[in-house]
């Protein structure tokens, strides 16, 4: 059994607060991976057409013997298959490499300002929605401004919006826009891809403080922030280590620690700019 919390959706749906990130792991690797962290008591499973393993990732679930109704699936619509029907025909290949009838969770995977066609993208979201087949939708490196322009010329508020997230990024203004829309937000390399973060001395200190691990210590401050976290391996052992952040509770002071860490640093693309 999962002891995962969760988080509540504008749609009325629970959203495990901690999920299996399968980023940069192949199809034909992908298979165990998964199955390892459905054993370990991950509800939740975060894919993209991008990645180049649904299929893989379907496999998993397949094999997994867990009931459907009770995964969380997410998958991404990438940048070429923008626009309206693009997206309802690339959402019909995902769910094939998929073999699922519904995902939980269809995200825009980046807004691709320069291509100008979002809105029109979301509308067939907004489609999916309608019919089921999508039991939510949202976006992903979304600003406020990409935001803001759904708002006005759409009919759906994204549910999510999976952003890079870790303390290094910490996105405090975006979060509270978030829970001022009632979107939740969700963190991808919530612990930034392990890119010289998790070797600071304060998270170190604190690992040893509350004996866990540094990255740990950075998934804990993500639950306690309310954010939604993916971290991604492909080692069962850290698979587990991940899932393992729900018997200890950081402090305020610790939790205020963590917050300066942030540099404004990113290890990922500014979604202002890429693809524009």
């Amino acid at each position: 059994m999962s002891n995962v919390p969760t988080v509540t959706l504008n749609t009325g749906a629970a959203m495990p607060q901690l999920g299996f990130g399968v980023f940069q792991i192949p199809s034909e690797e992908v298979v165990e991976p998964v199955r390892t962290a459905i054993e370990a008591g991950y509800r939740s499973i975060d894919t993209a057409a991008a990645y180049g393993n649904e299929e893989g990732v379907g496999k998993a679930i397949s094999q997994s013997g867990v009931p459907r109704e009770e995964l969380f699936v997410t998958t991404k619509l990438w940048n070429d298959s923008q626009g309206y029907d693009n997206a309802l025909r690339a959402f019909d290949d995902s769910l094939n490499r998929l073999g699922l009838e519904y995902v939980d969770l269809y995200l825009i995977h980046w807004p691709m300002p320069g291509q100008d066609a979002y809105v029109d993208t979301w509308k067939a979201f907004e489609k999916l929605y309608s019919e089921g087949r999508a039991k939510a939708i949202g976006v992903s490196n979304f600003h406020q401004a990409h935001l803001r322009r759904l708002f006005d010329e759409t009919n759906v508020v994204p549910a999510v919006n999976q952003i890079e997230l870790h303390p290094n990024l910490p996105q405090a203004e975006l979060r509270a826009f978030h829970a001022e829309h009632g979107i939740v937000t969700e963190a991808w390399s919530p612990i930034g891809q392990g890119k010289g973060l998790l070797e600071d001395s304060r998270l170190r200190t604190l690992a040893e403080k509350y004996g866990k691990s540094a990255a740990q210590i950075v998934l804990r401050w993500h639950i306690q922030l309310g954010n939604v976290a993916i971290p991604k391996s492909a080692t069962p052992s850290r698979v587990r280590e991940n899932l393992d952040v729900f018997d200890f509770e950081l402090s305020e002071d610790d939790m205020a620690s963590i917050g300066e860490l942030e540099t404004g640093n990113r290890v990922g693309p500014d979604p202002d700019v890429f693809g524009a």
